[in-house]
């Protein structure tokens, strides 16, 4: 299964530099990763994960396949969309389609850039919110139905899981954990729901070599990125993990929801896998890596054969048996 994520924002609140910054490391991905065509306003960017080069270099395999999160730039949101404004209702018709949405909302401080419609951060967040339950309100008369009477496939917009990012300056990424709390305490969230980004240093970021970024990063007195908080607070938010293949093919992070059993985690390979399925042999990505590939756990007892009922855990490496 992939992870879709709808950027949404006020206008000259930094969507675009954001989106700009994601397809900067979508450009950097396609060279090892097979895509079909990409939308102008679609970018799929990896999940960066450690692991997989620790596998890939056990089972002498050059081909890495990350897990990847699909995000999709969805233009027209200004107050008054949910009557039509904007692009109105292309833009609701786009949100019912993604898993979660990443709404940025404007915190930097240049005034040269004009506030169209951006007030303050809660109030911004109160228009996006307005819009959206009036858009709910809407198609739940259409239909003549009561709130109490909607059912799942209505998709209701308000309901929806969100993320607010915060386009912050970059002096403000060192204090954002406390600036995050905050925010999510004035918009009335969960701490995790709110994410400080710069988006002007994440569109610099995404120019430069790995370590490159790595170093730029600390001089700021940041561990992570924003994009890659973005992507981790997402999984979170969603409930998903990753389970790994390696073999000398490739080393490749598969996206499951917590709680998905063995042949379902098949089932994401190939359709066919989960008919099929008769077992899984597992280890532990850390205990694959320091035993040194499939062969040497197996003879070390480490590697587990599992059946259909087995819960499978983010950083599981598996090897699935599946019949004709």
């Amino acid at each position: 299964m992939g992870l879709e994520i709808g950027i949404i924002g006020l206008p000259n609140v930094g969507k675009s530099t954001l989106f700009n910054a994601l397809l900067k490391k979508q450009a950097a991905l396609v060279a090892n990763y097979p895509f079909a065509t990409i939308e102008p306003n679609i970018g799929v960017v990896p999940v960066r994960d450690s692991r997989l080069a620790l596998l890939a270099d056990v089972v002498k395999t050059d081909k890495i396949i990350p897990a990847t999160v699909k995000f999709v730039d969805i233009a027209g949101l200004v107050k008054g969309a949910s009557t039509g404004a904007g692009l109105g209702n292309k833009f609701l018709a786009q949100i019912r389609e993604v898993d979660a949405v990443a709404h940025v909302i404007r915190a930097f401080t240049d005034e040269n850039i004009i506030r169209e419609g951006s007030v303050d951060p809660r109030n911004d967040f109160e228009i996006i919110k307005t819009e959206l339950e009036l858009a709910d309100l809407e198609s739940i008369e259409r239909r003549g139905q009561k709130r109490a009477q909607v059912s799942e496939e209505l998709q209701l917009l308000s309901k929806k899981p969100m993320l607010v990012v915060l386009n912050a300056d970059e002096k403000d990424l060192k204090d954002g954990s406390e600036m995050e709390k905050n925010h999510a305490q004035e918009m009335g969230l969960d701490r995790n729901q709110v994410i400080i980004i710069c988006a002007k240093t994440e569109s610099e970021l995404a120019g430069l070599p790995d370590e490159e970024a790595t170093e730029y990063l600390l001089q700021l007195g940041v561990e992570k990125s924003g994009l890659e908080k973005l992507i981790v607070r997402a999984f979170e938010l969603l409930g998903l993990s990753t389970f790994l293949t390696a073999g000398e093919k490739e080393a490749r992070a598969w996206t499951i929801k917590k709680g998905t059993k063995a042949p379902q985690a098949a089932g994401v390979i190939h359709t066919d896998f989960e008919k099929h399925f008769i077992k899984a042999d597992v280890i532990y990505w850390e205990d694959f890596v320091s035993l040194g590939g499939w062969t040497k756990a197996r003879e070390a007892g480490k590697v587990r054969t599992e059946g259909r009922d087995y819960v499978m855990r983010d950083g599981d490496v598996v090897e699935f048996k599946v019949g004709v």
